[in-house]
């Protein structure tokens, strides 16, 4: 098990191209989760708008990618799109597949929190001369990202956790180039490197969701 599993000498060869994977995860990160965040933000907007068609149009896009499995979405992406002729980079592929499921579950969260708000709070800032603008801007959206800040945390975990689902199109982020060392060495311990530093970077966020959540309920 410590040979197989746990193998230092090994860990320390691959740590260096491990390291490179790092930095395109969180290249992948830096990327898709602002994007994400912002796509859902839209929609969510969209499906709380007073325009029925928007909100059924919006509502129809958060359940479908929310739906679709984020790989069976990538693997079309990459390799289905370039039979109708639209090809991409394996980079290009992974940012589109994940803002679109990222964006589904970021709206949805989002969503929430807007209607959390009361009702009182909107009108009281229209009844003050604010525009629906200002009072989205200054009283709806302040109250809605802390309402819901846990559950925006929570989701930005998974996207680091699903950057892992980019190995399948062959781009060189930690897992891809954890599993490069195990079928060189035939020895699982670069996988287990690189769980271990999935787990230093995401331990921390994890427990300031919980600090989050324990404020939120007192």
């Amino acid at each position: 098990m410590l040979d197989q599993f746990f193998n230092l000498a090994i860990m320390a060869k691959a740590l260096p191209l491990v390291l490179t994977g790092l930095g395109m995860t969180l290249l992948i990160c830096a990327v898709v989760i602002p994007l994400g965040a912002l796509g859902g933000l839209l929609a969510a907007l969209g499906s709380v708008s007073e325009s029925r068609a928007l909100r059924w149009l919006t509502i129809g896009f958060i359940d479908f990618f929310r739906a679709v499995p984020p790989l069976v979405l990538l693997i079309f992406i990459y390799a289905g799109l370039p039979f109708a002729g639209i090809s991409m980079s394996p980079f290009m592929a992974v940012t589109i597949g994940f803002f679109l499921n990222n964006s589904a579950y970021f709206a949805e969260i989002f969503r929430a929190g807007l209607l959390s708000v009361p009702k009182g709070q909107v009108e009281a800032a229209r009844s003050t001369g604010l525009g629906q603008r200002d009072t989205l801007i200054w009283v709806t959206l302040p109250q809605a990202t802390r309402n819901v800040l846990p559950d925006l945390l929570s989701n930005v975990v998974e996207v680091v956790k699903l950057t892992s689902l980019a190995s399948v199109v062959s781009l060189g982020e930690m897992l891809h180039a954890a599993g490069m060392v195990r079928s060189i060495t035939y020895n699982a311990s670069p996988l287990v490197l690189a769980a271990g530093i999935y787990l230093l970077l995401l331990w921390p966020v994890i427990r300031l969701i919980g600090r989050f959540e324990r404020r939120l309920a007192s």
